[in-house]
């Protein structure tokens, strides 16, 4: 399992490989703006407790920070995350 959440364009998701094929996304369509806007997030049933959730949006924050985009969250879960982790007040609009 890795730490290391990475950016899949084709598929408009943040990726989180963990073991085997499986993974963890944050998907993602891109506004009028040109801002990210998240709107799902899945993370496999059988990794439920781990923590993997709060890996996926920290590395997903980052990233965005990163690449200078700012992210519209409409994802129940990325918005809950952000009402607890409001260090990332400088990319989130909307």
């Amino acid at each position: 399992m890795s730490d290391t959440v990475i950016e899949n364009v084709a598929e408009h998701r943040f990726e989180l490989p963990l073991e085997g094929e499986d993974i963890a996304a944050a998907y993602y369509q891109i506004d009028e703006n040109g801002n990210l806007v998240l709107t799902h997030t899945e993370v496999p049933s059988e990794y439920g407790g781990r923590g993997i959730g709060t890996k996926l949006a920290t590395g997903t924050f980052d990233l965005i920070r990163a690449s200078g985009r700012k992210a519209v969250l409409r994802c129940s879960f990325m918005q809950r995350f952000y009402a607890t982790h409001r260090n990332h007040d400088d990319i989130v609009v909307g």
